[in-house]
């Protein structure tokens, strides 16, 4: 981030649980923060990735880590944070109380985890309607070409279930 800490004519791209806080931590300045979303990118991101191959051997295992999840996702949203938290800085050190706190109310503040289709169908919502117009979005533009089968992307018997829901406040 140096470069664009030194130069204000420069743009960051970065999570917005916690480059934000880094560069107010850094500069004392409070940073203007674009959410892609808002601009229309309606993607999915930090999507759980396996094998058609697990799927098709062990869907309960699939299910199973999905729904495990999921379920953390609420407990670190709306419950205690602390078992996420210690987990998080065992793995990472760098990682500060205050870093995790500051990055767990933008995901709350900004509704990162749970809104849109999360709302109604719980966290990890996805729809087939969501991908169609993601891709048909990024064909418009030139990022992928025209003809994918997009359906093959995405698996979604493991989601939409509103597992976990009933522990959100």
């Amino acid at each position: 981030m140096a470069p664009f800490l030194i130069d204000k004519t420069l743009i960051q791209q970065g999570y917005l649980g916690s480059e934000p806080f880094l560069v107010e931590q850094a500069s004392g300045i409070k940073p203007v923060v674009l959410l892609a979303a808002d601009g229309g990118y309606n993607g999915y991101s930090n999507i759980i990735t396996t094998s058609r191959k697990l799927i098709a051997e062990k869907p309960d295992l699939v299910r199973r880590f999905v729904d495990a999840s999921i379920e953390g996702w609420y407990s670190f949203l709306y419950h205690d944070p602390t078992p996420a938290n210690m987990a998080i800085k065992k793995s990472n050190p760098e990682m500060t109380d205050a870093l995790l706190a500051y990055g767990r109310k933008a995901m709350l503040d900004h509704g990162i985890v749970d809104s849109g289709d999360a709302l109604t169908f719980g966290i990890g919502a996805m729809t087939a309607a969501r991908w169609q117009a993601f891709y048909k979005a990024m064909v418009a533009v030139g990022v992928y070409p025209a003809g994918i089968e997009v359906d093959q992307a995405y698996e979604t018997q493991f989601v939409d279930h509103r597992t976990g829901m009933a522990t959100k406040p």
